[in-house]
């Protein structure tokens, strides 16, 4: 996936988690979310996964009603402590006013009998047993919240390892052609980005959805049980909220999708100028690429300050709309109290509703984005998940106990589409141990026959047969399991120089491993390095050169022993030298076996047994070297015209 892809995810991920009030606040409504072409249809098939999992998720669900209902009777209760010590005080404050007046009375009458009440203090007693209580409700609370995430992550990583699985298992099922007509960034996006987004969401917004939707209602309740008239009060804000989160979330939307393109402009053009960082000094660009940098971060600072903005004033938009109801609320609330219609504590526990009212509100909006965008990448998994997968294997598969090489194409017939066929009735026979080189120009046929031999491709009529068994009646492990490729574009992963060559068989002993390494004119350059066989490839095996890396590559198809090798353009990265060498090694260790090679330098494969002409996806001529030279027909002129120059 290029940088540019990666800017843009990672842009897209931080709007999602970070807003003015930090993650998952209001900010991350501002974000462009990606929607789901078939909501509905694909939250079924998603909830499908669930299934399994429905008793612990019927706990889940419990736990989170019975934590958050626990969580939402701690003001009510609370209030009872206010209300009690609000009274004591009231009772205390009234009895000393009253012994004042007894005081100055008897100072005035000493003979009347008249006499001073105690004080009473506050119930300290009841008080305690309220707040033992209240501390009881919130761990309780805490004990069923940790249950929830507990087994909520059990059941979401559970259900996301089995669509994995799913997902590498159909992979290994896709024809060559769906990865050919694909990026690998796309195909590593849905299997790994578009996974981890609904893993994440599966694990955090689920259960934050079931508490918020508890704790919108149960505010409600308890909001409606203390006073109807408060609650109006409180409901009467909502529409201002409304009003202002979507008008700020449509226009921060723009800005935000303006910043994610601008971010992934300037990336592009950064990877570009670091990439071709040669080429840039050698044309004499580097004030050209200063100006196209400046203009895309002044682009992508314009956009991103807008955005960060219009999402910014949000929460200060939002508080102010919460100290309106706050306000109300307190003055109508104190009134109330007054007319005794209302203790001061219901008053107090009321306030403190009323702040958590807005929270579960802005929390289903941020989950509906989130849950939104999971949808969306569920879809994009679904959409692999039924792509057309290979032919199936035959249920009866023949065995080569002793393969031969020897190959035959008949009457096959090929297209990429089936509108659009590439080759029409192709016919040749190739005999056990004979060298066979394909040649032609750029798109004539000569990779797709290469694959069709090894069935990446299936044929649309006729039959490839190997030791005069068609290829469909084997298996696929099998069949591939006799071919050795060295191709043009060298392929090695991050490991040792032994490991890359083991990777021809399995289970190679050291001695085999250095043989074919000698085999490949290896051996030499791999013991002048500070590790020889022990140094480790970086992940693009770029500490080698090219060359080497193609002799590495050669060296594994030796090991490999295969009885029909393919070699295409095999020795393109390598000196002339080399190049013999290698010739005169292939020539020496491939007798018996059955060589496919393709070559652009017709100099390489004069000694082929048999040479086979494409172009436009058929064979238009084949022979020997001599002979097909004597044809003077296509052939000689391709072969001519690499020594005059010609194109």
């Amino acid at each position: 996936m290029s940088p540019s892809n990666n800017a843009k995810n990672q842009t897209s991920q931080s709007g999602m988690g970070h807003g003015p009030m930090g993650r998952g606040g209001w900010g991350a409504m501002g974000r462009p979310v990606e929607k789901a072409k078939d909501f509905r249809g694909t939250l079924r098939r998603l909830l499908q996964y669930f299934v399994p999992e429905k008793f612990l998720l019927s706990i889940v669900v419990a736990a989170a009603v019975l934590g958050t209902v626990f969580n939402i009777v701690g003001p009510k209760i609370l209030g009872l402590a206010t209300t009690k010590l609000f009274d004591n005080l009231i009772a205390s404050f009234i009895v000393q006013a009253r012994n004042q007046i007894i005081r100055k009375e008897l100072l005035q009458n000493p003979t009347l009998s008249i006499q001073i009440a105690p004080v009473p203090g506050i119930e300290f007693g009841y008080i305690g047993r309220v707040m033992v209580i209240l501390l009881g409700l919130y761990i309780v609370s805490a004990i069923f919240i940790f249950i929830q995430q507990y087994l909520m992550a059990g059941v979401a990583q559970r259900t996301i390892y089995k669509l994995r699985k799913e997902v590498d298992e159909k992979l290994s099922r896709l024809p060559l052609k769906y990865f050919d007509g694909r990026t690998h960034g796309e195909i590593l996006s849905r299997a790994v980005n578009d996974m981890d987004n609904i893993s994440s969401t599966l694990q955090q917004s689920v259960t934050q959805l079931i508490t918020s939707a508890v704790t919108l209602v149960g505010v409600l309740v308890m909001m409606l049980s203390i006073s109807v008239v408060l609650t109006l009060i409180v409901l009467a804000t909502i529409p201002m909220s409304l009003f202002i989160v979507t008008g700020i979330a449509k226009r921060s939307q723009d800005y935000f999708r303006k910043q994610q393109s601008s971010l992934g402009d300037l990336n592009g053009h950064i990877e570009e100028m670091y990439t071709g960082h040669k080429i840039v000094k050698a044309f004499g660009h580097e004030r050209k690429a200063i100006e196209r940098f400046d203009y895309l971060n002044d682009k992508l600072y314009d956009a991103g300050w807008k955005a960060q903005y219009v999402s910014g004033i949000l929460m200060p938009l939002m508080r102010f709309v919460g100290n309106i109801g706050y306000v109300l609320v307190a003055v109508v609330g104190g009134i109330m109290t007054t007319q005794g219609a209302i203790s001061i504590g219901d008053v107090q526990a009321f306030i403190q509703y009323s702040a958590q009212f807005s929270q579960p509100i802005t929390m289903l909006a941020n989950i509906a984005n989130v849950i939104q965008s999971a949808i969306a990448s569920a879809e994009r998994i679904f959409e692999l998940l039924d792509e057309e997968e290979q032919v199936p294997e035959t249920v009866k598969p023949l065995t080569i106990n002793t393969p031969k090489g020897a190959v035959e194409f008949r009457h096959v017939r090929f297209g990429y589409s089936k509108d659009k066929i590439l080759m029409e009735n192709m016919n040749f026979v190739v005999k056990p141990g004979q060298m066979i080189a394909i040649v032609g120009p750029t798109g004539a046929g000569k990779t797709t026959l290469v694959n069709l031999l090894m069935r990446f491709y299936e044929v649309n009529s006729g039959n490839i047969l190997i030791d005069g068994i068609d290829i469909t009646k084997l298996k696929r492990g099998d069949l591939r399991r006799m071919f050795g490729m060295v191709l043009q574009d060298t392929w090695l992963f991050h490991g040792t120089l032994r490991d890359n060559i083991a990777y021809g068989r399995e289970n190679a002993i050291e001695e085999e491993i250095v043989r074919a390494a000698q085999a490949a004119y290896a051996d030499h350059f791999i013991r002048t390095l500070p590790e020889g066989y022990n140094m480790v490839l970086n992940e693009d095996a770029t500490n080698i050169s090219q060359g080497q890396k193609q002799l590495l590559t050669i060296a594994r198809a030796f090991l490999a022993d295969p009885e029909i090798l393919i070699l295409d353009e095999a020795t393109s990265s390598v000196d002339t030298r080399t190049e013999l060498l290698i010739q005169n090694a292939m020539n020496k260790l491939m007798k018996g076996r059955t060589n496919f090679v393709i070559a652009h330098r017709l100099s390489t494969i004069r000694d082929a047994d048999l040479i086979l002409v494409m172009n436009h996806g058929t064979i238009i001529e084949k022979g020997t070297h001599k002979g097909l030279l004597a044809k003077n027909g296509f052939y000689a002129d391709l072969y001519n015209s690499q020594f005059r120059g010609q194109v």
